[in-house]
Order: C-alpha cells, then sequence, then structure tokens
C-alpha cells in the first residue's frame, strides 16, 4: 500500500532536494508541500497523510508546536539543521529524524521503518473520516510538557487526572500534564475504551487489573500502573453494565 506523505519546511531548496529524494521511492507519494505550521496544519486536516516530514525550526510556530495543534497525528519524520543531541534534549519518540542537508543513505534507513508500519487499511480510513471527533485506542497523540514531548497511542495511555484546567497523562512511568480539562478530553475519547470513573478520573478500561466493591455501592479499580481509582455509586451502574459484572 503507498503511503502518502507532506512535506513541511520553511526553506524552498530543503523542500524541493526532500521531494527530488523521495520521488525515487514508488510506494512515497508526496501530496503536497507546506512552506510554514499554518499551512501544514491545513493540508494534514485537508488531506490526511499517513506521513509527515516536518521542519522543527520555522519562523511564527516550530514543528513542536504544530504538533499541537493536531488532533490525529501522522507519523512524524523530523528535517532539522540540529545535532541529534539538540533532538534528543527534546526527548521526541517520533520515528526518526533527518540532519540536513540530508544524506540518501540515511534517508534509505527512515523509509525502511515507514515500510515496517502497519498503516490502517481503507477501511479503517474511512470510518476515522466519518469520525473525526474521536479519537481510537489506535490513534497517536502529542503530549508536551515544559521541554518535554512524547508521541503516545491512546492504548498506552492508562489514567487521564483532572488537576484544575490541566489533566495529568498517564503511561508507563511519565506523568506530563497538558492545558485540556478532563471534560474535553471525555468528548474526545472513544467510550468502549475510556470510561469517566468519577469527576477526577478517566480510565483505560484495557489498564484495570482488579475490581473490587468499595465505600457506599462504589468500586475501587487497580490499575495496572499501580494506581488505585475509585468509581461513584453512579458510575459502578454503569461500569458493571458496560463489564457485565
Amino acid at each position: 500500500m503507498k503511503k502518502t506523505a507532506i512535506i513541511i519546511d520553511d526553506e524552498r531548496l530543503a523542500r524541493a532536494e526532500l521531494k527530488k529524494m523521495l520521488s525515487e521511492y514508488p510506494d512515497i507519494e508526496v501530496l503536497a508541500e507546506a512552506s510554514n505550521a499554518n499551512e501544514g496544519i491545513e493540508l494534514i486536516h485537508q488531506l490526511d497523510p499517513n506521513v509527515i516530514f516536518l521542519d522543527i525550526q520555522m519562523p511564527e510556530k516550530n514543528g513542536f508546536e504544530l504538533l499541537q495543534e493536531l488532533d490525529r497525528l501522522p507519523i512524524v519524520v523530523f528535517t532539522t539543521a540540529h545535532d541529534e543531541f539538540a533532538i534528543k534534549a527534546f526527548e521526541v519518540s517520533a520515528i526518526d529524524y533527518l540532519l540536513k542537508p540530508i544524506d540518501p543513505n540515511r534517508l534509505v534507513d527512515t523509509i525502511q521503518k515507514l515500510q515496517g508500519i502497519a498503516f490502517k487499511d481503507e477501511e479503517v480510513d474511512v470510518f476515522k473520516k466519518e469520525n473525526r471527533n474521536i479519537l481510537s485506542e489506535s490513534d497517536q497523540v502529542f503530549v508536551k510538557d515544559g521541554e518535554k514531548c512524547w508521541f503516545v497511542t491512546l492504548a498506552e495511555i492508562r489514567l487521564f487526572e483532572s488537576v484544575g484546567n490541566y489533566a495529568r497523562v498517564f503511561f508507563a512511568n511519565n506523568k506530563p500534564l497538558i492545558l485540556k480539562s478532563l471534560n474535553s478530553l471525555e468528548e474526545r475519547l472513544d467510550a468502549k475504551t475510556f470510561f469517566r470513573a468519577n469527576r477526577k478520573h478517566i480510565v483505560n478500561l484495557k489498564m484495570i487489573e482488579k475490581v473490587e466493591p468499595f465505600f457506599n455501592g462504589g468500586l475501587l479499580l487497580e490499575i495496572k500502573g499501580g494506581e488505585k481509582i475509585e468509581v461513584s455509586r453512579r458510575q459502578a451502574v454503569r461500569f458493571k453494565e458496560m463489564m457485565s459484572l
């Protein structure tokens, strides 16, 4: 299956060079180019590419800021003039990064990584376009907390916790804060996977290890990371119906 791509870079010559190099790979189709982050965001929403080749340092809005504005993430390959130590400082788990000027031999490695990814088939893509507001567990999101950044598949997130106007995201050993309310997250998450346990918590149903009766008709959930979350009495009724307890 051919993979579609967009190149986002403020340097025209850099875009042209990368496009020329990618033309040698028949399974990569470059749909469009953008010269800044805002153009890139518009093209991503419009064309829904599998992959973006994204420059980091751009005027007005950089590559990381672009990613923060996306609800759904394509696969990201960074292209940058910075050395690898600058990239590592951001702790970003993008599929790859390419240092400019791009070495054709190095690009081969990136293409091989892309070829190893199982992209969604046409049926799933159609489903996604009909339900753009709902994020499935297979969707990847960009999480930024200070200078630390992560690409996280929703299936990896075990818990969201309300902290004022922010939400704490629990995945692996990380617990970054994002500027999102729990209500806004609940509207975007697939209810078959993520369950609103109480006013302060949304849990990933597939990350629950133990369920116990709790005070006043509620339930106590033990999550894979060791967290214990109370399910309110009202939500306990819904939980039992959903899980057929």
